[in-house]
């Protein structure tokens, strides 16, 4: 993908204005939903290569969560972008993000087909090797992604050598060195508690989110959860800022002390670094 040095030293993708069309054949099959937009697949014209298209209304939103995500795709788990066109689809002025397809699925795909079975901590290890580095590499550009879940983290393919990445930069912000984030933007079963307000945070929420992935892995459910109904009830805001959790003898019975030290340790109160 191209990109050029704006007036004000920041690299942002070359955004094509020719029909996506010339370049593309672009289907209806819906791959999946992100948080602003669809994703469809496409297929280049040229090479006959399948893509994932995704469509966000062009509003500044959707370009800042496109200068962010192209600063970070050449992350080897980053999902990379390849093409961005800003073009009319549907009779909406839009921006269209063509990805490479991740035809493997999500993360979370692969924790429901284990049921209660939870993974190892050598099969959790090598799965949460891979989100650190992307999350490493974000972090280091001063990107934090503020919506880190099973949804969002996708295999290349399906079998033995597939690579997990990281996907929709919807929610994500550039941070600065400082607490500059005050936006309450979360996932419920995965938001730290500084992001619940009133407070300012930093890309430091994003390791909590860590926190609860590995819980999820180690024993197939999360640790914190609504007994409402609701997405996240007044009790789970509550258990949340107070990180109340607990590790019961069933599940974690067969997971070493460093594992569950590994996982207090991301998913603690007032030190989510």
């Amino acid at each position: 993908m191209s990109t050029n040095i704006s007036n004000d030293g920041v690299q942002r993708p070359v955004i094509k204005t020719n029909p996506i069309t010339d370049d593309y054949l672009v289907t209806r099959h819906v791959l999946g939903l992100g948080i602003n937009g669809k994703v469809v697949e496409c297929t280049q014209r040229t090479s006959n290569q399948k893509y994932a298209l995704k469509v966000l209304r062009d509003v500044p939103k959707a370009r800042r969560e496109i200068q962010l995500h192209s600063r970070a795709s050449s992350c080897r788990h980053i999902v990379s972008i390849i093409d961005v066109y800003e073009n009319v689809y549907g009779g909406n002025r839009c921006l269209l993000v063509v990805m490479e397809c991740m035809e493997g699925g999500e993360l979370f795909t692969s924790i429901q087909a284990r049921a209660d079975n939870a993974f190892t901590e050598r099969e959790a290890a090598a799965i949460m090797r891979d989100i650190v580095e992307a999350i490493a590499f974000l972090h280091h550009l001063d990107i934090a992604h503020r919506d880190l879940k099973p949804e969002n983290l996708l295999y290349t393919k399906k079998g033995p050598g597939a690579v997990l990445k990281l996907t929709d930069f919807g929610f994500a912000k550039y941070t600065g060195s400082d607490k500059s984030l005050t936006t309450p933007c979360y996932t419920p079963y995965y938001v730290a508690p500084e992001v619940l307000g009133p407070e300012k945070y930093d890309k430091s929420c994003d390791m909590w989110s860590l926190g609860v992935i590995m819980y999820i892995l180690l024993c197939g459910y999360p640790p914190f959860y609504s007994n409402h109904g609701q997405p996240i009830s007044p009790g789970m805001k509550k258990r949340i800022r107070n990180g109340q959790y607990e590790f019961p003898v069933a599940e974690w019975g067969q997971v070493s002390d460093d594992g569950v030290y590994l996982v207090s340790s991301h998913v603690v109160t007032g030190n989510c670094v």
